[in-house]
């Protein structure tokens, strides 16, 4: 396209995943930050929990001196403590919904107007159970959020391949959001396509039966054709990586179904992120401007 991307969507980046020393909420946080929040090509970031409060008096700072766009991604504080939003014992479920309780109210602090989480593992024989416990949650973490201003929004994953989510194939997802939008106008999907090929689905089986739910969008790449390749699973490695499933041409066919259900547009543009990390010792600055020069071709493509 030759009008411009920033027309219709805010450029962002996942700052914990591009530096993922960060993702515990420790780390060169600041330093890693200002990067980002120097570089005009973004508009939008993506931070997550920041555990020291003087570090996040600070990135807070940065953040409204830079005027972009922030949200927050609640998925460290359950992948990387074991935590369970959808844990049938519910002692183990509450544990989870006060972690991102707590996350909302550090989204709220640091300005964020977006809350993303995901939903845990199940077992396939209590999966309904499961399911229950998770519209139970999300609910209880939309009213929660509901006067702060903020959207809650479940970013959908893989089902069987690393993460093994519950949410999961599409018809779930859709079954998902609609019961949660009965009652709550605060909520959405996330869509990222490197999770797509983890679906076992196309573009399009994956996006246009929720097409009405998508709120928030990711950009990145996986490796799923074999478990001994380096970066298989859910690893998010750079665009061009060795047996990557998702490059230019996916990215537009992508892009192209996001704007064909209307949610890339130039009345509000919502936040396209990418979700790129450097695997092994790969340069982080050099994982981002391949991000950039992906998106730039694939945007001209259009």
């Amino acid at each position: 396209m030759t009008e411009s991307m920033y027309k219709y969507m805010k450029v962002g980046i996942i700052h914990f995943m591009v530096y993922p020393s960060t993702i515990k909420g420790e780390g060169p946080i600041l330093e890693s930050l200002k990067k980002v929040a120097i570089d005009d090509y973004f508009n939008a970031i993506e931070i997550t929990w920041i555990k020291d409060d003087e570090t996040r008096e600070k990135a807070k700072e940065i953040l409204e001196q830079s005027h972009i766009t922030v949200a927050y991604g609640g998925q460290p504080r359950l992948l990387t403590t074991g935590l369970n939003i959808n844990a049938i014992d519910e002692e183990e479920r509450l544990k989870a919904l006060d972690s991102l309780k707590e996350g909302i109210d550090e989204a709220e602090y640091m300005g964020a107007k977006g809350f993303a989480f995901l939903s845990g593992k199940y077992e396939e024989e209590t999966k309904e159970e499961a399911y229950n416990a998770l519209v139970k949650s999300t609910k209880e973490l939309c009213e929660y959020a509901k006067d702060k201003g903020i959207t809650v929004v479940l970013e959908v994953f893989d089902y069987d391949v690393d993460k093994k989510s519950l949410i999961g194939p599409v018809d779930l997802a859709k079954r998902y959001a609609e019961d949660i939008r009965k009652e709550y106008d605060n909520f959405g999907l996330m869509v990222d396509l490197s999770h797509i090929p983890q679906l076992h689905e196309t573009i399009e089986e994956s996006i246009l039966p929720i097409k009405d739910y998508i709120v928030h969008a990711h950009m990145g790449n996986c490796v799923i054709k074999d478990s001994s390749m380096p970066a298989y699973g859910d690893q998010h490695p750079r665009f061009g990586f060795p047996n990557g499933e998702n490059d230019v041409e996916e990215l537009v066919q992508y892009l192209r179904v996001l704007k064909s259900i209307g949610f890339l547009n130039t009345e509000n543009p919502p936040i396209v992120s990418f979700e790129v990390k450097p695997w092994g010792d790969e340069d982080p600055e050099i994982v981002v401007a391949n991000a950039k020069r992906t998106l730039n071709e694939a945007w001209a493509k259009l």
